[in-house]
């Protein structure tokens, strides 16, 4: 059996609050989140925030409406939020919205033994989803918990878990995903089939 890791995208305040509709899917979503980790954690599974850190040189990062650039590396805004985060989790910074482009992620989970990966976070449409087609790429078995993934537009996290359970992750509640660790002691690798 391989070993399982959490990897959340972007639990930063620049990105969370950035409009009122992330900020108010964040304040429903983050009881179950927070939970989620806290138990994940207590059964021994690393947890790796992916940390958005814009380059000033990136021509498509997306600025504020003041032309400046959010989610700067030191910047409070773009801080791992203090509710999310513990000290045995790992950090590891991205500059894209997938966390394994051009980052030391893959690096760090074989070195750990890990096979499987729990993308959480937000957006799910966008850093989420880039996220766990690129784990696929990789060859990982991935999982995505449905309530642990949030957008700031319902109906594009919709879609983006449709996507994501009918190509590459096994898309389940928090809670489905821990009893069945609990009962299984693992998370069965999805069979893929790319139907016409």
């Amino acid at each position: 059996m391989g070993k399982i890791a959490v990897l959340t995208n972007d639990l930063q305040a620049d990105v969370v609050h950035k409009t009122p509709e992330r900020t108010a899917a964040m304040a429903e979503a983050q009881p179950r989140f927070v939970h989620f980790l806290e138990e994940m954690r207590r059964r021994g599974h690393g947890i790796y925030h992916l940390q958005l850190v814009n380059l000033p040189d990136d021509p498509n990062v997306e600025r504020d409406f003041d032309g400046t650039l959010p989610l700067q590396r030191g910047s409070e805004g773009a801080a791992i939020l203090g509710d999310f985060l513990d000290p045995s989790d790992n950090v590891v910074e991205k500059n894209k919205d997938s966390g394994f482009y051009e980052t030391e992620l893959h690096d760090l989970l074989q070195k750990n033994g890990v096979d499987t990966v729990l993308v959480t976070g937000l957006q799910t449409q966008i850093c989420v989803q880039t996220t766990a087609a690129d784990a696929f790429f990789r060859g990982y078995n991935i999982w995505v918990p449905s309530d642990c993934v949030v957008s700031g537009d319902p109906e594009a996290r919709d879609r983006s878990l449709e996507w994501l359970s009918g190509y590459c992750a096994t898309v389940a509640t928090s809670e489905e995903i821990l009893a069945t660790l609990d009962s299984d002691g693992e998370l069965a690798r999805k069979v893929v089939k790319i139907l016409p």
